[in-house]
């Protein structure tokens, strides 16, 4: 958390089983949760296990439902009860008013049909780990929701996503770690954490050809948009 902080980090979302107690904290750094079943483990649902969801997912702390999705690489759960599941997710975040963070793997058509088919997303949305090209980005923000960079940006493989990352308006990008996976270079194949993001905001400054504090101030801006967070203390209103 340290790290995190002095990385000039303010704000932690990330994925939850549970949202009562928060880990201790620099009194700075303000953690928030998201609440969903990854689709890795749908197939572990149980009755009741939806009013869990909706009884958790109504935290003041949580601040999105997610991550939701489907993923075809690993496959832990069935497509068929992947598909179903996020649909259904999808409909209670909906009800709860809550925005979605959804994950997406080798899915891409599957993920866009199931997100159109229920109607309008009125709080919107991010496709978490942004894995795919322009023309897929250019389906997500028809959708309304933003699309978040990871550190794979900075990979010497990721050009594609770097093509995407330079169509995309700086206003509808977020960054983010999805640690304890895909470290930036200098990092990579370490543990990541949210530590790291002035790396994935340097490579975005770069492709964007501004300055990093630009990148910065409008990611974060965007951030607390989608998931409705307070401004940092101290923050000019």
């Amino acid at each position: 958390m340290g790290r995190t902080e002095r990385g000039g980090v303010r704000d932690v979302s990330g994925a939850a089983g549970g949202a009562g107690a928060a880990p201790s904290r620099p009194a700075t750094l303000r953690i928030h949760a998201t609440v969903g079943v990854h689709p890795h483990h749908v197939n572990e649902l149980v009755a009741g296990d939806y009013e869990r969801l909706r009884e958790l997912a109504s935290h003041p702390r949580v601040v999105a439902y997610g991550e939701i999705g489907l993923d075809y690489v690993k496959e832990y759960s069935p497509a068929p009860l992947q598909r179903s599941h996020f649909a259904a997710q999808v409909e209670l975040a909906q009800e709860l008013g809550l925005p979605l963070v959804i994950h997406d793997r080798e899915a891409h058509a599957d993920t866009l049909a199931i997100l159109r088919a229920a109607g309008s997303l009125a709080s919107g949305g991010v496709m978490h780990c942004f894995s795919g090209d322009v023309a897929l980005a250019e389906e997500v923000l028809e959708l309304g929701f933003y699309i978040s960079i990871p550190g794979v940006v900075t990979f010497k493989t990721a050009e594609t996503m770097r093509e995407a990352v330079a169509r995309v308006p700086l206003e509808r990008l977020l960054l983010e770690t999805d640690g304890p996976f895909l470290a930036p270079v200098p990092y990579r194949g370490k543990r990541n954490e949210p530590a790291f993001l002035p790396w994935i905001a340097a490579k975005v400054a770069e492709i964007k050809g501004c300055s990093i504090d630009e990148v910065a101030q409008a990611t974060t801006t965007n951030a607390r948009r989608l998931f409705s967070l307070p401004p940092a203390a101290g923050a000019a209103k």
